[in-house]
């Protein structure tokens, strides 16, 4: 005998079990595809949903939130026929997930596809260099390609990033020649302008020194001359003031005479026309002196011999003294002539070359 209990447990199972199974919880930034007898009926969004067992069911389940799809490098023709490789990171994101699940067999192989395709017409209007400096113009352009075309499909293409791009080996290599060349061009150019500036600097330096080295030796040649001029004056004024007259001028001239054949630099040296009338005047000047004594000494002396021998008087001291001191220094003024002279001839034989006497215009 079959207990009671025993069915009524079995119901409760079922029960249980049907209503486990019409219980759906769905996550946060999930989305589940509901069929009903084979048909979409409804998205559940995140939280408690109930569905009918045995009728509904899940057909497709999607994460709403971005994603990161990385491609295989693609070889891409650039517009002067060169292949290179270019690596894509794609950041996409489900909206609508009835679309991503029925417009559409494979979104993520379309959305490769597609992208390659994309960036083959984009990169084969660009040349290589265009080409390595436009990338967020690539970026740009995929992107809006891209989020046209998968906006139908339920996703939304956010960004897209070149990764990588890799030329040829040769043309690699050409390139890093390329830049060496453009960085030794460079550097070249900056020195140039270096050494152009330092030796504008040092010119600029010369010039000023030269300019005050001028005007020093310009002032110190204007105090010299103010010295000289002033040393003249006074001693033209002193001359002046002690009415100096003609025999001391001329027994002056003949002190300086000997002084002009001093010195290393005299090699030649010219006898003055002047210097025989500068003796002649100082010889005329002792001798004047002399014939005024002299005469004063006749007369005394007939004066003497009218009178008869009455007084025997001897000639006066003092006016002989003075006539002999006149014809001594007479006597010294024409053996300081010939001095000089005998000093110019020994200047003349001893560095080969003869006094030439210069005469009176």
């Amino acid at each position: 005998m079959i207990d009671p209990a025993i069915p009524l447990i079995i119901l409760a199972v079922l029960f249980v079990g049907i209503a486990l199974s019409a219980i759906r919880i769905v996550p946060q930034a999930r989305a589940y595809n509901i069929e009903r007898f084979g048909r979409y009926t409804r998205t559940l969004n995140p939280g408690l949903n109930f569905i009918i067992p045995g009728v509904d069911r899940v057909n497709s389940k999607f994460d709403l939130r971005e994603h990161v799809f990385t491609s295989r490098p693609q070889p891409v023709i650039t517009e002067d026929n060169l292949v290179v490789n270019i690596d894509t990171v794609l950041y996409y994101q489900i909206t609508q997930p009835k679309a991503a699940a029925y417009e559409v067999a494979n979104f993520l192989q379309a959305i490769d596809q597609l992208t390659v395709t994309t960036l083959r017409n984009v990169i084969g209007s660009m040349d290589l260099e265009k080409t390595l400096t436009s990338r967020e113009e690539i970026n740009t352009r995929l992107r809006g390609v891209l989020d046209d075309t998968t906006g139908k499909w339920g996703i939304r293409v956010n960004r897209v990033e070149i990764k990588a791009i890799d030329p040829p080996p040769t043309i690699k290599e050409a390139m890093e020649k390329q830049m060496r060349a453009d960085r030794d061009k460079r550097a070249a150019i900056l020195h140039a302008e270096g050494e152009r500036q330092s030796r504008i600097l040092k010119a600029e330096g010369a010039r000023q020194q030269a300019i005050l080295e001028a005007q020093g030796d310009q002032q110190a040649a204007i105090l010299r001359a103010d010295g000289e001029a002033k040393a003249v004056e006074r001693v033209f004024q002193a001359v002046h003031a002690n009415n100096a007259d003609a025999k001391l001028l001329a027994y002056k001239y003949l002190e300086t005479l000997p002084s002009l054949a001093q010195g290393e630099g005299n090699t030649f040296w010219v006898i003055p026309g002047e210097l025989t009338e500068a003796v002649k005047n100082v010889s005329h000047a002792f001798a004047g002196e002399a014939a005024q004594t002299r005469p004063s000494t006749e007369k005394s002396g007939r004066e003497e011999s009218e009178r008869g021998p009455a007084e025997l008087t001897g000639p006066d001291p003092a006016q002989s003294a003075s006539a002999q001191a006149a014809v001594d220094a007479a006597e010294q003024a024409e053996r300081a002539v010939a001095d000089a002279r005998d000093d110019v001839r020994r200047a003349g034989a001893g560095t080969g070359s003869m006094p030439v006497p210069r005469e009176e215009p």
